[in-house]
């Protein structure tokens, strides 16, 4: 299992993304990007989940998005991971504990787009992950109204950090978040699904 874990210096900072990526697309590579820059991280990683508990049909298979996502998103500072396959984690509350524990000294950023946040409350131990690692939201195409007014952005609303002190997200001690305005690629792995452009 040590190979599930890559090599990490104390102190680092490490932006979390994690999906589906059902094809990854230009919005993935878009909010990474951003991330890394405004959220001043030293790496960030996509982690390919093997399912998203809250989707009824099961994606295509782990080698095809991750080779998928290695083709997308070629980077120094993005790893594409499968750790949550290797590990056999089901929820994001899981794979941050065993990271947290595995690299105590590092400063993990959960990231995610703020169609995420919208439902996030519905997410399994939501506010342990919210409680013990700082989140960084990106807006996305039609979704920023509805994640402002979520439960999650209601109820830990006071410990926003307003989005002209991103960069000092990932040394905060959580609760805390913070929502960017990005340039956005409208782009959906749903959309792209249904043009059949990502078929088995």
């Amino acid at each position: 299992m040590k190979t599930a874990y890559p090599f990490l210096r104390p102190g680092m900072t490490v932006g979390l993304l994690g999906g589906s990526f059902d094809p990854p697309h230009q919005g993935h590579v878009q909010i990474s990007l951003a991330a890394l820059k405004r959220f001043n991280l030293d790496q960030l990683w996509w982690l390919v989940t093997p399912g998203n508990p809250l989707k009824e049909n099961p994606p295509a298979s782990m080698a095809r998005r991750m080779a998928a996502a290695r083709a997308m998103m070629d980077h120094p500072r993005v790893r594409i991971s499968d750790i949550e396959a290797r590990l056999g984690t089901r929820y994001t509350a899981q794979t941050l504990r065993h990271l947290r524990t595995t690299y105590p000294h590092v400063r993990f950023v959960w990231l995610m787009g703020a169609d995420n946040l919208a439902h996030f409350h519905r997410w399994k131990d939501w506010r342990d992950i919210l409680n013990t690692v700082p989140a960084g939201v990106l807006a996305r195409p039609g979704e920023r109204i509805s994640a402002r007014l979520s439960p999650a952005a209601r109820i830990y609303g006071a410990h926003r950090i307003p989005a002209w002190q991103s960069q000092r997200l990932a040394r905060a001690e959580a609760p805390a978040w913070c929502f960017l305005n990005v340039p956005m690629v409208d782009a959906s792995s749903t959309e792209i699904r249904k043009r059949g452009e990502w078929s088995d």
